[in-house]
């Protein structure tokens, strides 16, 4: 046999197809391809998911909103019914110390033994009701309070003083003011003294509520 005979031998010497190979040739391109295009029902699933999370983002969103609103109304009705303030000085003492916060309530009526903050000047204060609109105070030498006549009991204080004071006693509170007085009599500035005078019911803010400074004074105030 020749060279060239060999040669060609070889060449035409071809693996046989398996049948899932020429089975595979068959078949038509279009059905090879069937699951590269998504069927009329996947579409519509898909469309009703997309429908779905959009409304679910709607419905987070508008949640969120109202939770918001509803905050931030919270926060005005609690600023303005329930303002803090800091304690300045020690008039108000043991009750009351320096730098203390405390929360005021704007509602209510004024009644004795209140501890009010008021404006005086350009100042914010803290004193505690004595005296109420057309009633008779009087302090005696020893620093006790009468009230028409009456003794009034202090529970709050730790020391009696009749303190500084410049007016006459008996002393008749005017029609709509108060006749204020802080705690620690012997250095407190009130209605004592005519340049302080007795706080109209104008200038009030509120009256104390809570201690909410420092934390190992939380609570109400007396």
């Amino acid at each position: 046999m020749s060279d060239e005979s060999k040669d060609t031998g070889e060449q035409d010497e071809e693996q046989p197809e398996t049948p899932q190979q020429e089975s595979k040739d068959r078949m038509p391109t279009a059905h090879r391809r069937r699951g590269d295009h998504p069927t009329s029902e996947q579409i519509e699933r898909e469309i009703r998911r997309r429908e779905l999370v959009a409304e679910a983002s709607r419905a987070v969103f508008r949640a969120v909103r109202t939770i918001i609103v509803f905050a931030a109304a919270a926060v005005l009705v609690v600023t303005l019914l329930f303002p803090t303030i800091q304690v300045q000085r020690g008039s108000m003492a043991p009750t009351l110390r320096d730098a203390e916060q405390v929360v005021l309530i704007t509602v209510g009526s004024i009644k004795r033994g209140d501890i009010i903050a008021f404006h005086l000047g350009n100042q914010t204060m803290l004193k505690r009701v004595i005296g109420l609109s057309g009633e008779w105070v009087e302090i005696n030498e020893d620093g006790t309070v009468s009230i028409d006549g009456a003794q009034l009991d202090e529970p709050y204080l730790t020391a009696l003083s009749q303190g500084q004071y410049d007016i006459e006693f008996p002393f008749q509170v005017p029609d709509n003011q108060y006749f204020v007085m802080g705690d620690n009599r012997a250095v407190s500035m009130d209605s004592r003294v005519s340049d302080f005078g007795t706080i109209h019911k104008d200038d009030i803010i509120g009256k104390t509520l809570l201690r909410i400074w420092p934390p190992s004074r939380f609570g109400l105030i007396d």
